[in-house]
C-alpha cells in the first residue's frame, strides 16, 4: 500500500513538472520544503512533501526500549525451557546409546519412538514460542507505532505537508535536509 501511494505521489510530482517546464514555468522552492506546481491555465496545484525514517524514530520513543526489554525477558523464557528439552531429550539419547546393544528390537523402537517424539515436542514447543513471541512483539509495539503515527499525522497537518515518505524503505530519491521532519515529530513526542 505505501508503495502504491509512493508511485501516486511521484507520479504528480512528475507530472506537474512537466506541465511547468511545458508553459515555461520552473517549479517554486520554499525553505524547508519542496512545493512544486504548475499552471494548467484553470487551475494550480501545490504540493509539499516530507520524510523520515520511522525506524529511527521508534529507536528514540522511551516507550520502544522497555518493550523490547519485555521481548528479550518473554523470549529468553522460552529459550530456557527449550534448552532444558534438549537437555533431557540428549540424557535420554546418550542413555540410550549406552544400552542400545543391551536392548531387544522391541525395546530399541520403543526407545526411538520416545526419542522421535522428544524432537517433535522441541520442534512443537519452538514453533508455539515463536508464536507467541511474535503475538506479544505486536501487542507490545502496537501502542507505540500507533503514537508514532498520531504524531506524524499531527505534524503533516500542522506544517501542511501533503504527502511524508518513509525513507528508510529507499524510496526517496532527493529530499532537502528541512523536509526531514524528524525533528518535528520528536519535540511533539516531548524526545530530545
Amino acid at each position: 500500500m505505501k508503495k502504491i501511494a509512493i508511485i501516486i505521489a511521484c507520479g504528480l510530482l512528475l507530472t506537474n513538472l512537466a506541465i511547468a517546464q511545458t508553459k515555461k514555468t520552473t517549479p517554486k522552492s520554499t525553505t524547508g520544503n519542496e512545493e512544486v506546481s504548475g499552471n494548467t491555465g484553470e487551475s494550480s496545484t501545490s504540493h509539499k512533501f516530507g520524510w523520515l525514517n520511522s525506524s529511527e524514530l521508534l529507536r528514540l520513543i522511551p516507550e520502544t526500549v522497555k518493550a523490547d526489554s519485555d521481548i528479550a525477558k518473554y523470549q529468553k523464557s522460552f529459550q530456557e525451557q527449550i534448552e532444558q528439552m534438549a537437555k533431557e531429550g540428549q540424557e535420554k539419547y546418550k542413555s540410550f546409546q549406552a544400552h542400545e546393544k543391551e536392548m531387544d528390537d522391541a525395546k530399541k523402537e520403543v526407545a526411538q519412538r520416545e526419542l522421535q517424539d522428544i524432537e517433535n515436542r522441541i520442534q512443537s514447543f519452538q514453533q508455539a514460542a515463536q508464536e507467541k513471541i511474535q503475538a506479544k512483539k505486536s501487542e507490545l509495539l502496537q501502542p507505540i507505532l500507533e503514537k508514532a503515527d498520531k504524531a506524524i499525522k499531527a505534524v503533516a497537518k500542522e506544517k501542511k505537508y501533503d504527502y511524508v515518505f518513509e525513507a528508510s524503505q529507499g524510496n526517496i530519491l532527493y529530499a532537502t535536509e528541512g523536509d526531514n521532519i524528524m525533528p518535528l515529530v520528536k519535540a511533539k513526542l516531548g524526545i530530545k
